[in-house]
């Protein structure tokens, strides 16, 4: 399988399959990309990684190197849960190159939070079908890649594999989070996906911790919580 085999290939199908409005939005999305290209670079990756601020679950890393562009492709925050799904469906079964690689709440306080997402976004890189020339990490300078690699602010609205890299982990971290939601029905993990919310702190309250969440993180780590804070 031959992914981004030419960058003017790649570009041409941009300016030709989509209407005015979504082709330009394409093209700027493309632009780091197009530059990359343009140095010879010929299969450019971008990373991106989801759940670094909740109380529980995973935080999820994937690598995306796109095939062709998709209509719609976006920074995932940008996007509806049903388009998030529809546009993961479609990178996953477009002949586009992907990895992902899951940390565990037990390994994010074992190891902290910043090595977990490092180390989760070097992994998906590493295991990408095809080998990267060049990666482009959303927010982070990734030290340890075998490739050369750029720190993108916002990359995932700024940057088409970037964005394909967010919605992939994104919707990979969801899904894991409906699973737990099954099994603690009782926390509320479909709703809030583990974060701080008042009904994730409320359940916490009364329940205390599952298996699922960080206690390394406040306030489950809060030796002496405050008035307000849970009673842990």
């Amino acid at each position: 399988m031959a992914i981004q085999t030419t960058a003017e290939a790649f570009l041409e199908r941009t300016r030709e399959s989509f209407a005015p409005a979504e082709r330009e939005r394409l093209c700027a999305m493309l632009s780091i990309e197009a530059t990359l290209w343009a140095q010879g670079f010929s299969r450019v990756a971008g990373t991106d990684e989801a759940g670094r601020g909740p109380l529980a679950g995973p935080v999820v890393a994937a690598a995306v190197v796109l095939s062709a562009p998709l209509s719609g492709l976006d920074d995932s925050k940008r996007l509806s849960a049903t388009q998030r799904e529809s546009l993961y469906d479609k990178i996953m079964s477009s002949g586009n190159a992907v990895g992902v690689s899951v940390k565990s709440a037990g390994e994010i306080d074992r190891n902290g939070i910043q090595h977990a997402n490092i180390s989760a976004m070097l992994e998906s890189v590493a295991s990408l079908s095809e080998t990267p020339d060049f990666v482009l990490v959303d927010g982070y300078d990734l030290a340890g890649l075998a490739q050369p690699s750029l720190r993108v602010i916002k990359g995932d609205a700024r940057s088409l594999n970037i964005a394909a890299a967010s919605i992939v982990a994104k919707v990979t971290r969801d899904r894991i989070m409906l699973a737990l939601d099954a099994r603690y029905p009782e926390y509320g993990f479909a709703r809030h996906k583990g974060y701080g919310t008042r009904e994730h702190l409320a359940a916490l309250g009364a329940l205390g911790p599952c298996p699922e969440h960080r206690r390394s993180f406040a306030p489950l780590a809060t030796k002496r919580p405050r008035a307000a804070e849970l009673p842990f």
